[in-house]
């Protein structure tokens, strides 16, 4: 048995019949673990006499037996200041955006992860592998693209493509994507409006008609895919397939191109210390590289009678098993 920290959005937000988290923690439970939750602005510092030490304010919950058809589905069991050593896992799940709170919050579990707790994803590599930016370490497996905040830039890269996308680098759900070309009237508004007028840069992206099949999420734990993936398809006449966005998801079997594209980016991201990870692709090109709070577990199981959540939670144990009681894992 463990005691697993869950670092999240408010409780009352989280959506039990479809939150991936919650299915973490439901599986976790049933697997004998405790589970705790707190909030990014639960977490502090404590420093005197030379010495450091991150406090928590959390809360142990259990959940009902069937969270989905509960309400509430959790009771808070005890709510009090712990340290950070009283955890053996704590799962960064907050959600985007990342702002001033949730890069605070990184610092804090980098030293949570030099005191011996192991922090999952690892506060660096969240830091390190900005979502929309991190695929672009793969060129042969992106489409073609532009980061920048310059208008004329981008529209140029309009121009040299029959249909483009544009989206914010900091946003999730596919809030702020636009899906133009160069004869758009709307265009300039476009790009001044997600530019903020030449301030701020935003990524452009070939458009690929094969998101009419779907975007797929392809999850990955410990750097080894799972046999299915959550493509999620846009609703007649919608270009985004996000969930959020009303898209309609469907599990599918990998195909060999998804093999491919896991196995190329998969064992080098577990290395960094990227446990759970998701990558959208589209067709047959890895579009984004998802590392803050991966989603489509309870999709895939219901879809599959696959169990992603117990699947985390089992490879969770093993690589706890091989981990000194009280000593972080070597670094790469």
């Amino acid at each position: 048995m463990a005691r697993l920290l869950f670092v999240i959005d408010p409780l009352e937000s989280l959506k039990a019949y479809k939150d991936s988290t919650v299915a973490m923690m439901a599986a976790a439970q049933v697997r004998g673990h405790r589970v705790y939750t707190c909030e990014v602005t639960d977490l502090s510092l404590a420093f005197n006499h030379g010495a450091a030490r991150v406090q928590v304010l959390a809360q142990e919950i259990r959940l009902a037996e069937s969270p989905a058809d509960a309400d509430p589905w959790w009771t808070v069991l005890e709510q009090r200041p712990f340290g950070s050593e009283d955890f053996e896992v704590v799962l960064m799940r907050k959600d985007p955006p990342f702002d001033v709170n949730y890069l605070v919050a990184t610092q804090l579990l980098d030293l949570v992860d030099r005191a011996g707790s192991w922090v999952v994803n690892r506060p660096a590599a969240l830091r390190d592998h900005g979502e929309k930016l991190a695929a672009l370490e793969f060129p042969e497996l992106t489409p073609e693209g532009l980061v920048s905040a310059q208008i004329s830039q981008l529209t140029d890269f309009a121009k040299a493509h029959e249909r483009v996308v544009f989206k914010p680098l900091d946003a999730m759900g596919g809030s702020g994507i636009f899906v133009t070309q160069a004869q758009d009237p709307n265009l300039p508004v476009i790009l001044e409006t997600l530019t903020e007028y030449g301030q701020r840069a935003i990524m452009g992206q070939r458009w690929l008609p094969q998101i009419a099949q779907g975007d797929k999420r392809i999850l990955l734990i410990n750097g080894q895919a799972l046999p299915y993936a959550l493509a999620r398809i846009p609703p007649a006449g919608a270009s985004r397939g996000n969930l959020a966005a009303g898209g309609r998801g469907e599990a599918r079997p990998l195909t060999p191109r998804d093999q491919e594209i896991a196995q190329t980016v998969g064992p080098l991201l577990a290395r960094r210390g990227l446990f759970l990870v998701g990558l959208d692709v589209i067709g047959d090109h890895l579009t984004e590289i998802n590392v803050t709070s991966p989603t489509g577990f309870q999709e895939i199981k219901a879809q599959t009678g696959f169990d992603v959540a117990e699947a985390f939670v089992q490879a969770l144990e093993t690589e706890l098993k091989q981990r000194r009681p009280g000593q972080p894992k070597a670094r790469p």
